[in-house]
């Protein structure tokens, strides 16, 4: 078990510190070109995200609701505690180069929901499917290809959306609150099984009211944050820009020692938590009530906007600002407390609000996950057994929630990277159907 261990972790470090940056970025950069900046047009992708659709299909998601249930399932750890670990292994500059991610990643985003909604199908029900898996099969006619992208979305599922999820709510709890693992776990595995089981549109409608609730509690607790360090704001983005070209040994023992280590960081964070090129944001988008492929993909390209550009650059101020005014408080902290430190300065009861927020966007997570699996479950399956995909997942997030999950991270980091390469090679192959 060991050697297989050491052997994953080894393979995923080299991944992840060069071809995948290098392929992820590269495709973010052509894609931006080839589609003209899509990103110019992110005002009329956010108010699209809100206008009501004209057409209504009771079986399917409306816009917004895709766009809640792909958040649902971006947001979270990556946002909070991600940018953390960033900055302490890359230095600040680390904060710029996830910031471009997020920039140039709105473009991949755009083209993978595009496809998705252009060769996606209708069931029997008149439930919308889509997904990579789709492109594969009715873009490029190449269903196998499609299935093993399914069986790696699933694998995923259970992974990062469920296992490695359960675990971060009974670890935050465990700390902050004293809360045994296994009653944390059997909670987390109740109040998701309940929207779960209710499916697609519970799913939806729970997304459309929660994720857009924590994100702007979160985001305006970040905001009240820089309020009270704004006298450091200035310098604190002074010193990204520096870093980011130029690194060095950054305040509170973050050492930012090389370019390569700090764009790796950045880079690698940013492409975590957003997601754009993995393309499990096009399963959502195809559930969408739209019959417009560029609106939906307009719609979807603004995950990575909230997700990225907003919520990952306000919490690395965040830290920054702290480290500058209160270098004391990050000194001996792990990787991951930068962010609590910075929280402990809020006026009321800082750390046990940052707690209740990485518990809330890990149930949020799990639930919009579970629609992830869901629909590669239907694909691999021609729509059979989902009663026990479902109950499975909800078991699973009990027992993930009670498991040391080193092996589990670095299974998923790899499936991850697995899960890039058809899903790249499908944009490219099929990027002459593409327009904005």
């Amino acid at each position: 078990m060991q050697n297989a261990f050491t052997f994953l972790k080894s393979t995923n470090q080299f991944l992840w510190s060069g071809p995948l940056l290098l392929l992820l970025m590269g495709t973010h950069l052509y894609f931006t070109m080839k589609l003209r900046v899509p990103q110019k047009n992110i005002l009329k992708a956010i108010r699209l995200s809100v206008t009501p659709s004209k057409k209504k299909n009771g079986n399917n998601l409306s816009v917004f609701a895709t766009l809640a249930t792909t958040l649902a399932a971006t947001l979270g750890t990556g946002n909070i505690i991600g940018v953390s670990t960033a900055v302490a292994l890359g230095g600040p500059g680390a904060i710029f180069w996830c910031w471009i991610t997020g920039i140039l990643g709105m473009a991949t985003a755009y083209a993978e929901c595009f496809l998705s909604v252009r060769f996606r199908k209708k069931d029997k029900d008149g439930v919308y499917q889509g997904g990579p898996m789709y492109v594969w099969e009715n873009g490029l006619r190449m269903p196998s290809v499609g299935k093993f992208y399914g069986y790696l979305t699933l694998i995923a599922a259970f992974g990062v959306g469920c296992t490695t999820q359960a675990n971060s709510i009974t670890q935050t709890t465990a700390l902050s609150f004293g809360l045994n693992p296994h009653i944390a776990g059997f909670a987390a595995a109740i109040l998701a099984g309940l929207v779960i089981v209710g499916g697609i549109r519970s799913i939806g409608n729970v997304c459309m009211k929660l994720v857009p609730f924590l994100a702007i509690l979160y985001t305006a607790s970040c905001v009240f944050l820089l309020i009270i360090n704004r006298e450091a704001l200035l310098p604190a983005i002074r010193l990204i820009l520096a870093h980011a070209l130029a690194p060095r040994a950054a305040l509170g023992g973050a050492a930012g020692s090389s370019l390569m280590l700090t764009a790796r960081y950045g880079i690698a964070r940013g492409l975590f938590t957003n997601e754009a090129g993995i393309g499990t944001a096009a399963i959502a988008a195809a559930a969408s009530d739209t019959d417009n492929p560029s609106h939906q993909a307009y719609v979807s390209m603004t995950a990575v906007f909230w997700d990225t550009v907003v919520m990952c650059l306000l919490s690395g101020l965040v830290i920054v600002t702290n480290m500058l005014l209160h270098p004391a408080s990050v000194l001996g902290v792990n990787e991951a407390g930068l962010t609590e430190a910075a929280f402990s300065y809020l006026p009321v009861l800082g750390n046990v609000f940052l707690s209740l927020c990485l518990v809330a966007f890990a149930i949020t997570t799990l639930i919009g996950w579970s629609y992830l699996g869901e629909q590669a479950f239907r694909y691999v399956t021609a729509n059979k057994g989902i009663f026990i995909y479902k109950v499975a997942y909800i078991v699973m997030i009990y027992i993930g929630a009670v498991l040391p999950l080193n092996l589990v991270w670095e299974c998923t980091d790899l499936i991850n990277a697995l899960m890039v390469i058809p899903n790249v090679a499908a944009l490219f192959l099929l990027r002459k159907y593409l327009h904005s």
